[in-house]
């Protein structure tokens, strides 16, 4: 049994740990606003922004789009979005779930798999499993606000690899945000650009007069689209980021509490008894002379 200096002390401490995720709730809550604000605005510009591509491949007469070509036909690279930081929850970890299943998935169909990392705490877990597959790694990129030159320069190297013949398909895994407490791990397909698929899952698509030629204008707007749909993702997973560490702090706190009220009912029970001890053997002695 625990003196009562220890049962102090751990009080004591537990009341301190509440003040910090109590303070980094609402930190998170403050953040969440304005990040769940701008992952919110860039989805219209975003999705009118596949609509046009989608639009543009089905208008377009020829097969061989720039976009489509390579001659690897077995490595994948893989863009993982993650945090820099912990204490969100499940976030990280679905994350991280998520990909080891894309990876198994890869692996049955005989592909081999690149990592490129944004945010720390996906490379620390899967860099154990996957050691030398990782061509770079993003960090630090949300302070204070995601800039879109970042998603650019992401957008760059995946568009060199992909020249350069060392991959042939890319997919954007992150976080997409819906509410503080509910985020859903996707995965989207950046590259290559498959005119077949594209007609078939948007034959709704509005069709659209373009000044110069489909060809010309998807030279030039498919690498904006990858940085856009890049950055778009960015807003949404660091919106759901925010959103996963004000839930996981709202909870600490009140499991702080709850611990809280449970010591100091068994410090107060502990004392009791140890008074009620030392009473009895006062009177025992007492009786005794």
């Amino acid at each position: 049994m625990p003196s009562l200096k220890d049962l102090r002390n751990r009080i004591s401490s537990v009341k301190s740990t509440k003040k910090i995720t109590s303070a980094m709730k609402m930190v998170a809550a403050a953040k969440l606003k304005r990040a769940q604000d701008n992952a919110e605005k860039s989805r219209p510009y975003a999705n009118k922004m596949k609509d046009i591509v989608f639009s543009l491949i089905s208008r377009s007469s020829t097969n061989n789009i720039k976009f489509s070509k390579t001659d690897n036909k077995k490595t994948v690279l893989l863009i993982v979005c993650s945090a820099d930081r912990g204490l969100c929850g499940g976030f990280n970890g679905s994350i991280i779930k998520h990909t080891k299943n894309v990876t198994d998935t890869l692996k049955k169909k005989g592909k081999d798999f690149k990592f490129l990392f944004v945010g720390k705490k996906a490379h620390q877990s899967l860099r154990r499993l996957y050691n030398n597959l990782t061509i770079d790694l993003v960090s630090d990129f949300a302070n204070p606000s995601i800039e879109f030159n970042i998603a650019s320069s992401i957008r760059d190297q995946v568009l060199k690899l992909f020249f350069e013949n060392e991959i042939s398909e890319c997919y954007l895994i992150y976080t997409k945000f819906k509410s503080a407490i509910s985020q859903n791990v996707e995965s989207q397909k950046l590259l290559p650009i498959e005119k077949d698929d594209q007609v078939e899952n948007h034959k709704g698509a509005i069709m659209y007069d373009f000044e110069p030629n489909e060809e010309v204008i998807l030279d030039d707007i498919i690498p904006k689209n990858i940085a856009i749909q890049i950055h778009s993702a960015l807003l949404e997973n660091l919106a759901s980021e925010q959103g996963s560490r004000m839930t996981a702090m709202d909870n600490a706190t009140r499991n702080a509490n709850d611990m809280i009220d449970k010591l100091t009912l068994f410090y107060n029970r502990s004392r009791q008894a140890l008074i009620t001890k030392e009473l009895i053997e006062i009177i025992s002695g007492a009786e005794a002379v």
